[in-house]
């Protein structure tokens, strides 16, 4: 059975939902190809469960958070900005809430509210959406798309076809790199995907004694060894495990360790940013003065949390039992430089299934920046993590996913 519509859209995901409501706004018949049971399962994954919606700020701020393709997002993003997301769900009836770092969440906390908006809105007017249902190929023809090729031998005839595969993290939900074939399968080049706002494995050995320790309010430098660049300097917060480091910070300097080789990027924590050098050993010696008489393992209680002192010890190369009162001038200021500048080596980035985003993607010269179509195949458009655009982390992704989902919507919409 031959089934024809005015558009297809391939992914249920944040960018095609929103592209599907918007044509639905514009009387366009819109099937949805989503190879999952349900809708949107990244989005309710997003922000550990609370759905990172959106960052509440302008579009100069926004470029300075893009790691790759902000001049292609320009015209995507000026059209549909993150404050046009945010009245978007108000008015879908999701009350938000701006929190540090300008990061828009739900009120309720819950990506259910945010996936459930986006679903209704994406089954306006005569919308379908085919769970269970994978695609197979394009069908292509004279340089044009004329529908696709289902998993189980289907077709479905349309002359608009928006990819909204993502990439390929977070394979469970869906993200497995159908939208790389499918580009392919249209003569797109691909650029290599690869983890971004990823966690970092470490090479020395002491993370797993600080694993599940918080730090905040703390600054995170990294460096690129090779060529002796900070690459990446931020006040913020991050998170020891078992392999590494993850948390924001570290997240958004992953985005940066282009490629990635071992051993060549170094991390230093700024542990007391809010203090200079001089203040700094002032304090210490202030904490030593009250501790004198204790061993030096034992003094640092009101400096430090309790699974970071055996590190910062050991490290340090004072021994841990010498009393405060016989440390030297010179130990403590080196201690002092510690404190400032503690190293870690980074070995790699963990798997790309552990990845929040891909980079890499379709190459953006060959689509057209505001409208997301393909420049070699008419009709064929692409919106979301399957592009070769991505930011760090704190709602950036998510509307890069919905400013080039409704830059692709509108341009369709407004041909019929």
């Amino acid at each position: 059975m031959e089934e024809k519509t005015g558009c297809v859209i391939i992914g249920a995901g944040a960018s095609g939902l929103l592209a599907a409501g918007t044509l639905a706004e514009y009387g366009v018949d819109t099937l949805i190809l989503e190879k999952n049971h349900r809708a949107a399962k990244k989005v309710l994954i997003t922000g550990k469960g609370r759905c990172n919606v959106t960052n509440c700020c302008d579009i100069s701020e926004f470029m300075g958070n893009v790691a790759a393709g902000g001049r292609f997002l320009y015209s995507a993003l000026s059209r549909f900005s993150p404050y046009d997301t945010m009245g978007f769900f108000e008015d879908k009836g999701v009350p938000l809430k701006v929190e540090r770092g300008q990061r828009v969440f739900p009120q309720s906390d819950k990506a259910e509210d945010i996936a459930d908006a986006l679903l209704q809105y994406a089954l306006g007017a005569n919308n379908k959406i085919w769970y269970d249902c994978p695609v197979r190929s394009l069908l292509l023809e004279d340089g044009m798309v004329r529908g696709v090729v289902l998993g189980d031998g289907q077709k479905i005839f349309s002359e608009k076809v928006i990819v909204c595969t993502g990439g390929k993290s977070y394979p469970g939900t869906g993200s497995t790199g159908d939208g790389y074939f499918f580009a392919k399968q249209a003569g797109h080049t691909v650029n290599p995907p690869v983890p971004s706002l990823i966690p970092l494995v470490i090479q020395e050995p002491f993370c797993k004694d600080a694993q599940g320790l918080s730090l905040r309010n703390i600054s995170l430098k990294a460096v690129d060894e090779k060529t002796g660049k900070v690459i990446f300097e931020q006040l913020g917060e991050m998170l020891f495990t078992h392999f590494g480091v993850s948390g924001p910070l570290v997240l958004s300097a992953s985005c940066h360790m282009r490629p990635m080789e071992s051993g060549r990027y170094k991390l230093f924590i700024d542990l007391k940013p809010g203090l200079d050098d001089k203040q700094l050993d002032a304090r210490l010696q202030r904490d030593f003065e009250k501790f004198h008489n204790r061993d030096f393992i034992n003094s640092l209680s009101d400096l430090l949390p309790r699974k970071l002192i055996g590190v910062l010890v050991h490290e340090s190369g004072i021994p841990g039992a010498q009393k405060v009162n016989q440390i030297t001038r010179q130990q403590r200021q080196a201690f002092c430089r510690l404190l400032k500048a503690f190293p870690m080596t980074v070995e790699g980035t963990r798997p790309i299934q552990e990845a929040i985003i891909t980079s890499g993607g379709v190459e953006l010269k060959e689509v057209q920046p505001k409208t997301m179509e393909s420049k070699l195949v008419r009709g064929l458009y692409f919106a979301g993590e399957v592009l070769d655009a991505d930011a760090y982390t704190g709602g950036f992704n998510l509307q890069i996913a919905f400013s080039t989902a409704r830059a692709a919507a509108d341009a369709i919409g407004q041909l019929f």
